[in-house]
């Protein structure tokens, strides 16, 4: 069984259709023992880094996702959230990969970046299967550094994480759910993980 982390960020329901478009079941839950049991946990979330901290914070989920032993999958604020500071609120977050989370600044682009993307520099079992310069969908404002924990990578302005890694925790900045059968084969790869 996976679980999808319900707090307060969009995007959880998106999620759980795509894990059954794909034959996961999956539950979508803010309990304990549900999130500390499963299988696979999945970390979404569309929303600001300040509000959601404080709700994770408020409801101990903070402490919770931290500690997990099984392979865990942040997506898009999921990931700014695993990251250990966001500009977004001068906000704290839960410091699982060691990089800040920083706003798009450009004269000529536009921010947020919504859209499709490529990337590239595969560097986790995540992108097995997938041809080099994949294309994503993206939506956001905020963008994770490069770091020694980047599994992929893609340029919008400038250079940054597609994706992270650290242990058991796997992240990544652009939607799978929605990124057709890239993205399919992503969630499958992360299901696959032992």
């Amino acid at each position: 069984m996976v679980a999808i982390i319900k707090y307060n960020a969009g995007n959880v329901q998106s999620v759980q259709y795509a894990l059954q478009r794909i034959g996961v079941d999956s539950v979508v839950t803010d309990d304990f023992e549900v999130i500390r049991n499963a299988d696979k946990v999945i970390f979404p979330g569309v929303g600001h880094a300040q509000s959601a901290m404080q709700y994770l914070m408020k409801n101990k989920l903070d402490t919770l996702i931290i500690s997990l032993q099984q392979p865990v999958l942040g997506i898009c604020l999921g990931l700014q959230l695993m990251c250990k500071y966001s500009e977004e609120g001068d906000t704290t977050c839960l410091n699982i990969f060691d990089t800040e989370v920083k706003l798009f600044s450009s004269p000529v682009l536009k921010v947020p970046q919504i859209g499709w993307n490529n990337i590239y520099n595969y560097k986790s079992v995540l992108f097995n299967g997938l041809p080099e310069q994949a294309f994503v969908y993206t939506v956001h404002s905020y963008y994770a550094a490069l770091s020694k924990e980047t599994t992929a990578t893609t340029d919008y302005i400038l250079p940054f994480s597609a994706a992270l890694q650290k242990n058991n925790f796997y992240a990544v900045q652009f939607h799978p759910e929605k990124s057709g059968f890239v993205g399919e084969t992503i969630l499958k790869n992360f299901i696959q993980i032992i």
